[in-house]
């Protein structure tokens, strides 16, 4: 792989892509690795819901070690390596200078890769805590501390060194998922692992770190690499931008306080999940302001664009899909049923994942100088995982429906309902079949498309076409 490209349609490929073309796509090549080991836990699990003798006699890989393996590889090794690529990449870019402490950035890789490898080793030995998503060994944990700090580094130093005073929106997300993350982590071990509170308290410390870490995370990192692509994929400026500040100060104040909804119905005080459910409805503004500025996807073409579009439309039919299935005569009947995790796999993968994909495929030519390898493995994979998704959630929304009707039904017994449930969960284990294909393909094409062999392939002309309005600058 060249150094700088040479081909004059690559004029965009710039100094600040080059220099941290390494560190940027060891971080993106460890996430898609990581997506694909997930996406094999994924599966076994999914088996073992409609055929309990799979792996039965494997006490490693028993379903509750493998779902917690799979929720683990994929939120701490697909998405937090992809989502920090992606904003590291867009801070040093808006930045307007190269990114520094790039060497930080390795060793932060290394060491997080490491303690999530470590994390998924002491589930499968047994050694798990019983928190969603917080599962791996109490004893790694500071380990990803010290490694996702190390990462951040440089996109601190990116926002503070900017060259210009103005900001923009995925700045803003970007920064704040950053910040927040180490802050959120550290204050979930304390309370949860270290000193450990007592009680009921103990539930709700624990629901305040499963949403806090999609609402000050997940959804920042997928928001600020949208938020940047959006108006370069259509060439327009972002519609009522004038109102993204309301946006973002929305999800960051309100939306840790949702995590009560998990709980009602269950031994805290009533408050609790009442005001947890008055904030999800808050949330709908911040969902709608996101859509308003979001719009101009619409109307933009190419790859990216496309799967950006999906991770949008995925991501506000979450949102209100959630303040829907929040208020208390819905959850009572959704609770504890696969609809919950519908809504997860909508939310996570149709909205999250979908949005890191379209990033993914808009930086790696910039950053490698080269097209993609392989235009069929790209259309394949963005056939393959959007009827994945889809099929995912259908599958296990239908599940969901019948299984909530036969819980509250006190003549229909549990084998009945597990009986009438295995058609869907069949459907969903070919879904995750269907998944796990598509992203060996986007990790066969990305390997392909930054290996040094390819230093050779020309750059398609106006492959890297730039549009004549960017991004909108903050008020």
């Amino acid at each position: 792989m060249t150094n700088a490209p040479t081909n004059a349609a690559s004029a965009e490929v710039t100094a600040i892509d080059t220099q941290a073309r390494g560190p940027l796509l060891l971080l993106l090549a460890s996430g898609v690795l990581w997506l694909v080991i997930s996406g094999i836990l994924a599966l076994i699990s999914s088996i073992q819901l409609h055929s309990p003798q799979f792996l039965s006699n494997c006490v490693w890989f028993t379903h509750g070690r493998v779902q917690a393996m799979s929720e683990t590889a994929f939120v701490y090794g697909w998405a937090a390596n992809a989502g920090l690529a992606i904003t590291l990449w867009m801070l040093g870019r808006l930045g307007g200078q190269s990114l520094r402490a790039l060497n930080w950035v390795v060793v932060g890789t290394l060491f997080w890769n490491l303690a999530v490898a470590g994390g998924l080793v002491g589930i499968m030995a047994g050694d798990m805590t019983t928190f969603s998503l917080m599962q791996m060994p109490r004893y790694v944990q500071p380990l990803m501390v010290f490694a996702y700090a190390t990462i951040a580094i440089a996109g601190v130093l990116a926002w503070s060194g900017r060259r210009s005073d103005g900001t923009y929106a995925s700045q803003w997300y970007g920064v704040a998922a950053l910040f927040l993350f180490p802050w959120l982590l550290i204050a979930a071990q304390a309370v949860l692992l270290w000193m450990p509170v007592r009680g009921t308290v103990l539930a709700i410390a624990a629901g305040w770190y499963a949403q806090g870490a999609w609402t000050l995370w997940l959804a920042p990192l997928a928001l600020a690499g949208t938020y940047y692509l959006a108006p370069k994929t259509s060439g327009r400026v972002l519609p009522s931008y004038e109102a993204a500040p309301l946006g973002f100060w929305m999800l960051i104040f309100v939306g840790a306080w949702t995590g009560g909804r998990h709980l009602i119905g269950g031994p805290v005080p009533v408050w609790i999940s009442t005001m947890a459910i008055v904030a999800c409805s808050m949330l709908l503004f911040h969902y709608l302001i996101v859509a308003l500025n979001l719009r101009v996807l619409f109307c933009a073409t190419g790859t990216s664009a496309k799967f950006l579009r999906f991770g949008l439309v995925a991501y506000l039919l979450g949102g209100v899909l959630e303040v829907i299935f929040s208020f208390r005569s819905v959850a009572m009947e959704s609770q504890f049923t696969f609809m919950a995790t519908a809504l997860e796999q909508l939310g996570l993968y149709g909205g999250i994942s979908m949005m890191f994909f379209g990033a993914i495929y808009y930086m790696v030519p910039r950053l490698a100088g080269n097209a993609w390898a392989s235009g069929a493995l790209l259309s394949g994979h963005r056939v393959l995982v959007m009827s994945g998704v889809l099929l995912s959630v259908i599958a296990l929304a239908a599940g969901g429906w019948s299984q909530s009707a036969g819980l509250l039904d006190a003549s229909v017994s549990f084998s009945a309902i597990f009986g009438n449930l295995r058609l869907p969960l069949l459907l969903n284990t070919a879904a995750q079949f269907v998944l796990l294909s598509a992203n060996l393909l986007l990790l066969v094409n990305l390997f392909r498309s930054i290996c040094p062999c390819n230093s050779s392939v020309a750059v398609t002309p106006g492959l890297f076409r730039q549009p004549a309005t960017l991004e909108a600058p903050a008020l």
